[in-house]
């Protein structure tokens, strides 16, 4: 699933979550009639629009393949939000399966597959976000066990690693001064550790920190952890 910020984007995410499957050998299916994990419609409130976008989701991913989703954001709407879609008795196997079978890419190598570390390099001072919809999830401590463990690497704890980035989907439309505020201080503290590269395993809090970053005149350099991942193996890299 390679969700509606991948499609808009950040197209090289999804590039580099393909890549990565392939290169430990799994065969990668990508869907051509996928839409949206309906977060969006619900989060706004609009349920009915949510529900028919969820029962969609559902008739695109039939059957029992693990279901790989390059954000911890859609996975997590992924997991839960196909409730939504049960109106009958009979809806609730379906929902439940596809919830099941639905992995944050990070979570599946490290937790689906065992991975316990990665090959290749990149010389960085790395410091890791984690978003507000993988709390819960094994998604966090499966980027930094394969980021960390990646030679040259350093990762950086910084002051509130969990708090908010600010986004919020929505909520960064209906309270932009708040979502800006809030974005500052994650930024603010990021920056106090000097790191080469802010990492996550979500775009959308990637694309609202370097957004607000680059308009104070100072961009962070920003990747997706499977980016990270797939540039360390494929090419070392130095971060300058």
């Amino acid at each position: 699933m390679m969700t509606c910020l991948c499609d808009a984007f950040f197209d090289d995410v999804a590039r580099a979550t393909h890549e990565v499957l392939e290169s430990l050998g799994i065969e990668v299916i990508v869907p051509e009639s996928q839409t949206c994990c309906g977060q969006p419609a619900f989060n706004g409130g609009d349920w009915a629009s949510a529900r028919q976008v969820i029962r969609h989701t559902l008739n695109v991913f039939q059957g029992d393949c693990p279901i790989i989703v390059p954000s911890g954001s859609c996975a997590a709407m992924s997991f839960h939000g196909a409730l939504l879609a049960h109106e009958k008795e009979t809806d609730l196997p379906q929902v439940q399966a596809f919830g099941a079978r639905t992995w944050e890419i990070c979570d599946f190598l490290r937790n689906g597959l065992g991975i316990e570390s990665w090959e290749g390099r990149l010389d960085a001072r790395v410091a890791i976000h984690s978003s507000c919809h993988s709390r819960g999830t094994g998604t966090p401590e499966a980027i930094r066990t394969l980021v960390g463990s990646i030679a040259g690497v350093t990762l950086l704890d910084f002051t509130q690693p969990e708090q908010c980035c600010g986004f919020g989907g929505t909520f960064s439309v209906t309270f932009p001064h708040i979502s800006g505020s809030m974005g500052r201080l994650k930024i603010d503290s990021v920056r106090a550790t000097h790191p080469d590269l802010l990492v996550s395993g979500d775009m959308s809090c990637l694309m609202h920190l370097n957004g607000l970053a680059e308009k104070q005149g100072s961009p962070l350099p920003v990747k997706h952890a499977i980016q990270v991942l797939r540039d360390a193996r494929v090419t070392p890299v130095t971060v300058q």
